[in-house]
């Protein structure tokens, strides 16, 4: 009977024990959110290569644990060789430090002749100042107008020139 007492009593001193390191960690940590924005530059490549230039307005809110990011980006999109020209204007997240990026845009094609819009959802990796993307455009059908990419890789490069820092402390649980 003792032993399983002190077992008892281990595991709920240990558990009580993380509990209030977790919540004490949480306490004293400041909530810092950085937005910052920037145009960015970018090269998409798929069955075309389209050159690719934006604005993108990122928001992060800096923790401990699972840092966020969440980013809204509005942009164009060019092909020389097929004279298409696109409009693009997106949404991504990234939960965590070394995690993927999640997102997704709408798009608008058009050859200047027949346009095309859809979805295109898309999955990439960012590191500083380069985000890859790979991405497939569902794009609405049309007979003569096939000459765009479908199924994509997209290297961006932004340059953030506004960065804005907001510093408070979180409000204690009673």
């Amino acid at each position: 009977m003792r032993i399983f007492f002190f077992i008892c009593l281990a595991i709920l001193g240990t558990n009580s024990f993380s509990q209030g390191l977790e919540a004490s960690l949480y306490k004293k940590d400041p909530l810092v959110k950085i937005t910052k924005s920037g145009p960015y530059i970018g090269l998409q490549r798929g069955k075309y290569n389209n050159l690719e230039l934006g604005y993108e307005f990122q928001r992060k809110a800096v923790k401990l644990i699972k840092p966020t990011t969440h980013a809204f980006n509005v942009g164009f999109d060019y092909n020389l060789t097929e004279n298409i020209l696109g409009f693009s204007a997106g949404y991504w997240q990234k939960k965590g430090r070394l995690d993927l990026t999640y997102g997704g845009n709408l798009v608008f094609k058009s050859n200047f002749d027949q346009n095309r819009i859809g979805l295109s959802p898309t999955i990439g990796y960012k590191i500083s100042l380069a985000h890859l993307q790979i991405g497939y455009n569902i794009l609405t059908p049309f007979d003569t107008f096939k000459n765009t990419n479908t199924l994509f890789v997209s290297l961006r490069l932004v340059l953030i020139n506004n960065r804005n820092f907001k510093w408070r402390k979180r409000k204690k649980k009673d």
